[in-house]
């Protein structure tokens, strides 16, 4: 049976967007079908991220490989008053004008719903920016390591008697980009009720806040502060943390009383089980640091293998991989996680594909647009004459040469 068509397909979005969070945004919304068009700054030579190495050559890099395959690219310089109307034709015709610009910019260059919304009323116009669109802070710039920290994430992570710590990856950057794929998403839903567009505002600050969760009701609920415990352990429930074993570490999550009671029986440890101690949630938490003693001696005596073998099945947990055994390329491939094609200057090119499937429809990957390779065609589409892409050019709408 042939596949379905793309789930998103003849849904066009216009991308004044760059480097992580805003090219994270558009990545998914690609995969499914969604004509991209990223617009990029000639005066900067187009998106930075084709300037990070390691794996970069000219204007292609495997960062930028990795947030913005199956897009389109147009070197536009929005300031300029040709590369302005080439927006709005785009505008005339597209769904959503999508940008990760500082807080402050998107209202200057005219990329609000106030603005376009005038020459396309069914228009959603998304920002995504670091502290939003209004307010004493919208002028500053913001990125992931800088949220992380104000936002309180890092005074949560690490080793208790250890510096805060930021993740190992930019998980500020891609909560905010999902929500805000998630936000437009829901704008467009909206526009095929009503036809009327609107503005959508995410940042990464807001975003971050909300990710505090739990922490947070029980600090503003009950004044409670969460702690950091050692081995990343949870805050309340006990053992739900890494654990250390003969060769390595184990990441196990008794989330209900059932997986405690196995886990004991499974290290054989009846006296665990008779100890009052650490009859329920409640008791182990209070006894956390006894418990912790005892569970982490039986670990230690067996390998990560063997205690795999023995609780797998019966108990939450997994292994503390390291990257290169996480990236198991016979693994990504069986899970439909592996997006792979070839490039004319890395050759084959694979990262990780989409994390959510729709049935009947499996994405076909291909690369990040080379600078400004989709000029000719896109300007086909919006109907410009020969003689008019040149007046364009000779105004700068393109950039100077």
């Amino acid at each position: 049976m042939a596949p379905d068509r793309p789930p998103l397909a003849g849904v066009r979005i216009v991308a004044v967007e760059q480097y992580g969070a805003g090219p994270y945004t558009t990545l998914y919304l690609a995969d499914m079908g969604a004509d991209i068009i990223k617009i990029e700054d000639p005066g900067m030579g187009g998106d930075i991220g084709r300037y990070v190495p390691p794996g970069q050559t000219g204007t292609d890099s495997l960062f930028f490989e990795s947030f913005n395959r199956g897009k389109r690219s147009l070197a536009l310089d929005l300031k300029s008053e040709g590369g302005r109307a080439v927006l709005e034709r785009l505008v005339t015709g597209s769904d959503a004008v999508f940008n990760n610009l500082r807080g402050d910019l998107p209202d200057k260059m005219g990329l609000t719903y106030a603005t376009l919304g005038k020459i396309n009323p069914a228009i959603v116009c998304a920002s995504l920016t670091a502290y939003g669109r209004h307010g004493e802070r919208a002028s500053q710039p913001g990125y992931d390591p800088l949220v992380q920290a104000e936002a309180g994430w890092a005074s949560l992570t690490g080793d208790p008697d250890g510096p805060p710590v930021k993740s190992g990856l930019s998980l500020a950057d891609y909560a905010a980009g999902l929500g805000a794929a998630l936000a437009l998403m829901i704008a467009l839903f909206d526009v095929g009720r009503t036809g009327r567009g609107r503005d959508v505002d995410t940042s990464l600050y807001d975003m971050a806040l909300g990710l505090l969760t739990y922490p947070a009701a029980w600090y503003l609920s009950a004044g409670i502060q969460a702690q950091r415990y050692p081995m990343s352990a949870h805050p309340s429930l006990i053992p739900f943390q890494f654990m250390q074993t003969a060769d390595g570490y184990l990441a196990v999550a008794c989330a209900k009383e059932k997986f405690f009671q196995d886990l004991i029986a499974a290290m054989e440890l009846p006296e665990v089980a008779a100890d009052p101690r650490f009859a329920s949630f409640a008791t182990r938490r209070e006894h956390r640091e006894e418990l912790s003693a005892i569970l982490g001696a039986s670990f230690r005596e067996k390998t990560t293998a063997e205690w795999l073998e023995r609780l797998r099945g019966r108990v939450p947990c997994a292994p503390v991989r390291s990257l290169a055994e996480a990236l198991d390329l016979e693994e990504l491939e069986e899970r439909e996680m592996l997006a792979s094609y070839e490039h004319p200057i890395f050759g084959k090119v694979s990262m990780t594909g989409t994390p959510f499937t729709l049935s009947g429809f499996r994405p076909t990957y291909s690369r990040a647009p080379a600078y400004n390779a989709d000029q000719q065609e896109i300007l086909d589409e919006l109907g410009y004459s020969e003689a008019e892409r040149a007046e364009l050019a000779a105004s700068g709408a393109f950039g100077s040469h």
